[in-house]
């Protein structure tokens, strides 16, 4: 057999640091080397050297990482959080070591190859690959700050990257799986290999199923039954589709059948309910397998669950696109819905008031009670604001103390002035912080669309512009943005 390779690298793995790279390159490598001794049923004693490499190897490369961090990032929040990502890490790993780890059971090992792939990819596509972005754009010139935002907008653009390389990933796992049951059938003289295929199919943590041309179940291995919360009894006969419901959804069943009696396989996200109704998304790879002669075929489906990966995604998706301290949209998602809003007035000559909101007072909340008391002033404003607006109008934070709103379907170019006037009085009501009573007032520039027919960047400097001259006239007003034209 060729050597196994359930993690092969991926360029999109560089960090860009030779080093750090390097070393991330010798930690697969040992993964990988677990994985073949695995599969070739070692000793123990030689799955307990390889891990012991492994875990001896993690501990040097850390070290050699948080060096390269604290020579930029010394004392900053990131390298403290990396630096405890990486004691939690030793800690887990430990842990499997002295408690659950039995290195004889193939499937105590598949879990902890599962935990560390993970782990390291993770890892590897988020934590590390930010902080390179960020050592690299501070050794470039930036600030510690500049360097963090150029880093977070780079990393927005690294999420599908990272969900790509981990689907691959698990496709790999499936396929490698698929191809060694094919060869044992194959070959079943060989009383060994097909002890080895049933020992797959049997303790793979993914869930297996065999169904006929009609795509009713003729076997399926304990993985499945116990995913899918069904006994053998409620499963055998049944079409797959009965038992996988995400099967049923179109167009994605017509596709699937379609494309594997075409070309053979076909793999993609599917999301299913359990007999109990929980949801769970899984990596499908669905192959035909024909008899020697071709006159009948039958399908083999593997599971890989995803649910947490997919619930990663969505977590990931959403820090993309709103604000990390008051969960508002940020500038991003305040961009998409000012483009829509555009398009919406033209279409119900109606208008949309873009408005800039800065805090006025907030520095010396800052200076004299901290930055945890500023950031619950952010928190308690946020959540005012969108006590006040309309359901859909949005309310967004695009830097430190300040936000924009959107006010929509306006049916008069001076609509937007009742519900500022509530927004001024909302704003100035105190808060109180750890028993001290706090105020901040607003100072809001606007502008009206399509009175201000400009692009949305356009727009919203606009407003920046209206908000400084609300400022020069005295706090907790709002002022509209005239063009010199005008």
């Amino acid at each position: 057999m060729q050597p196994i390779e359930i993690l092969p690298w991926n360029d999109n793995f560089d960090t860009g640091l030779p080093i750090i790279d390097q070393q991330h390159q010798q930690l697969v490598l040992l993964i990988n080397s677990l994985a073949e001794h695995l599969s070739s049923h070692a000793e123990q004693a030689i799955l307990t050297k390889v891990f012991d490499q492994l875990a001896d190897y993690v501990a040097y490369h850390f070290e050699t990482e948080e060096k390269v961090w604290h020579q930029f990032l010394s004392a900053d929040d990131l390298e403290v959080e990396h630096k405890r990502n990486h004691e939690q890490f030793i800690t887990q790993v430990q842990q499997l070591k002295h408690s659950e780890i039995d290195l004889s059971s193939n499937e105590a090992i598949e879990r902890i190859l599962r935990f560390l792939i993970q782990w390291l990819v993770f890892h590897i596509l988020e934590n590390d690959m930010y902080m390179a972005k960020v050592v690299q754009a501070i050794q470039s010139g930036l600030s510690t700050t500049d360097a963090k935002d150029k880093a977070d907008k780079e990393m927005r653009q690294h999420i599908n990257v990272l969900v790509e390389t981990i689907l691959n990933m698990y496709e790999k796992l499936s396929i490698l799986t698929l191809e060694l049951g094919r060869e044992v059938d194959t070959r079943k003289q060989i009383e060994a290999k097909l002890r080895l295929a049933a020992n797959v199919v049997e303790n793979t943590l993914d869930a297996i199923c065999i169904t006929d041309d009609n795509h009713r179940i003729i076997d399926a291995n304990p993985a499945f039954y116990q995913t899918t919360q069904f006994q053998p009894d409620e499963v055998l006969g049944k079409k797959l589709s009965e038992i996988k419901s995400g099967l049923n959804k179109q167009p994605l069943a017509t596709n699937v059948s379609e494309i594997v009696l075409k070309q053979g396989h076909w793999s993609g996200v599917v999301s299913s309910l359990t007999k109990t109704g929980e949801g769970m998304v899984e990596w499908l790879s669905l192959s035909l397998v024909k008899s020697a002669d071709d006159a009948s075929y039958e399908h083999v489906a593997i599971f890989s669950e995803i649910t947490h990966l997919a619930e990663r995604l969505s977590s990931m998706e959403h820090l993309a696109y709103h604000d990390v301290l008051t969960g508002l949209p940020n500038r991003i998602l305040l961009t998409d819905h000012l483009d829509l809003s555009r398009a919406s007035s033209k279409r119900n000559d109606s208008y949309v008031a873009v408005c800039f909101l800065d805090l006025d007072s907030f520095k010396p909340v800052n200076d004299q009670y901290g930055h945890d008391a500023g950031d619950e002033v952010l928190k308690v404003i946020s959540k005012r604001l969108q006590s006040v607006i309309r359901i859909n109008d949005t309310v967004s934070r695009v830097g430190g103390d300040e936000f924009v709103l959107l006010l929509v379907d306006l049916a008069h170019a001076d609509s937007y002035k009742e519900l500022l006037d509530r927004v001024l009085q909302q704003v100035a009501q105190p808060i109180d912080i750890g028993g001290e009573k706090v105020k901040v007032t607003a100072s809001i520039g606007v502008t009206i669309y399509p009175i201000d027919d400009n692009t949305t960047e356009l727009l919203i400097q606009h407003a920046d512009k209206a908000m400084y001259m609300a400022k020069q006239q005295g706090h907790s007003r709002y002022h509209l943005f005239k063009s010199t034209s005008d």
